[in-house]
């Protein structure tokens, strides 16, 4: 049991929380992330994660070993030491400009452009608008 460490047992709130939070698919975390920045016109390109866990941010040597731990990095190569999801990050941000220079797709499109006449206006519907699609009595 991992609360006896903490010294703080864990409570309902706790519990629902991590669940809330950890049954999140990847799939449904790019749906979203894709949503909104189609929303907001950034683009987004897909990156294979394969061996950004094992590959090395500064010189590019990949080796199962560079892995210390689950928390930490550290190259065979070149003796370079980062947090492990820092140092994957980084390798997947270069991919990702590499796959963008090279004209790579974006797969969120800037959002609809709305005609200026109609930009903010709300439409309240009345009375008089509503229709009925039953015979009046």
């Amino acid at each position: 049991m991992w609360w006896p460490r903490l010294g703080v047992p864990p409570t309902p709130f706790r519990q629902w929380g991590r669940a809330t939070h950890s049954s999140w698919s990847f799939a449904q975390l790019g749906a979203f992330i894709a949503y909104k920045a189609r929303k907001a016109g950034v683009p987004v390109v897909y990156v294979d994660p394969a061996y950004t866990s094992r590959t090395c941010a500064e010189c590019g040597h990949i080796d199962k070993a560079n892995r210390v731990s689950q928390a930490w990095f550290a190259c065979r190569n070149c003796g370079f030491v980062d947090h492990a999801d820092r140092n994957s990050s980084r390798n997947i941000r270069a991919r990702a400009r590499e796959l963008w220079r090279r004209g790579a797709p974006s797969t969120a499109p800037a959002p609809p452009r709305t005609p200026r006449s109609e930009a903010g206006r709300k439409r309240s519907i009345t009375v008089s608008d509503a229709r009925c699609a039953s015979p009046s009595l």
